[in-house]
């Protein structure tokens, strides 16, 4: 409910805001063709206006029941070896540059590190306006070509690694869990964290036995708030799974879900023999691998949501 209402408040917000910038561009628009301060004023001001208005395009392609929701984030690596888990943590960082720029605060709740480079997996939480909604675009395998930094030939090398979206689901939603269908095991955390870590069997591991699904939180201060997070995490991905199940039964949506994992991959990042990023389901590609790696994957994004609701 709270949510709910800053929301409204914030699109409340923004829009004054828009108001406001434009009016303020108008007054710039009288002066600029006598006063050059006034001009470089103008274009920073257009600028800006520019950005407003494709993030707010893009907020209004995103009408599903849990796209304003907070997102929870699982990468894995697969198959590659050390180049894939190394591949694995350049899309954690892709992402968390990404929210940083967005203003999004993130919290890594679990991360496994590789045997001599990168991650086996990691999961962390996304908490932001359309968190849920904007990523859920990268759901899917991402495959990287590249020559290996890992081998002494530098041989050309193909890695995978998988993203999976959850909406972070809030008290609002009724998810019960019965304590007898939970394997709940503890152990010493891996990962960063200070003194505590590596100390106390604080890590922890719940497994859902009727699912098989697994959720774990490691990063912490007690047992106890990993445990918190590590329910809040299994409740959303039972949540997802229900609604998995609920979208195979419906023909309108069945198309948009094989959208996301058909074909493999869902984009591709060449850094050898060329330099491309192309997403396969709308064909949309940038030739700054760079820059998509630093962060900058909002026009996929958009891109994807725009084909998604042609086909809805």
């Amino acid at each position: 409910m709270l949510k709910g209402r800053s929301r409204l408040e914030a699109a409340i917000e923004k829009a004054d805001r828009f108001r406001r910038d434009v009016e303020d561009a108008q007054v710039l628009i009288e002066f600029a063709a006598e006063d050059e301060s006034s001009l470089n004023e103008l274009k920073t001001a257009i600028a800006k206006l520019e950005g407003e208005v494709e993030e707010t395009e893009t907020e209004m392609l995103l009408s599903g029941p849990n796209d304003a929701r907070d997102a929870i984030v699982t990468i894995n690596a697969g198959a590659g070896g050390t180049d894939a888990q190394d591949w694995a943590e350049m899309l954690l960082r892709m992402y968390l540059r990404w929210a940083e720029r967005r203003g999004f605060k993130v919290e890594i709740v679990d991360e496994q590190p590789g045997k001599e480079a990168g991650i086996k997996g990691a999961t962390f939480t996304v908490a932001g306006q359309y968190a849920y909604g904007l990523l859920l675009a990268e759901a899917g395998v991402h495959r990287l070509v590249r020559l290996s930094p890992f081998n002494a030939g530098q041989s050309r090398e193909t890695s995978f690694a998988s993203v999976f979206v959850y909406p972070d689901i809030e008290e609002d939603v009724d998810i019960e869990i019965q304590e007898k269908d939970l394997r709940i095991d503890t152990y010493r955390s891996s990962g960063a964290g200070g003194q505590h870590v590596n100390v106390t069997d604080s890590a922890v591991r719940i497994t859902h036995l009727p699912t098989g699904i697994v959720a774990t939180c490691q990063n912490q201060r007690s047992q106890h708030q990993n445990r918190e997070v590590a329910m809040r995490i299994l409740k959303s991905r039972i949540y997802e799974l229900e609604m998995e199940k609920r979208r195979a039964e419906t023909a309108q949506l069945e198309e948009s879900k094989r959208d996301i994992t058909f074909g493999s991959q869902i984009r591709n990042y060449v850094l050898h023999p060329y330099r491309l990023a192309k997403d396969v389901r709308t064909k949309y590609e940038i030739t700054d691998v760079d820059a998509v790696l630093d962060g900058r994957i909002d026009e996929f994004i958009k891109e994807y949501l725009v084909m998604k609701s042609r086909v809805e």
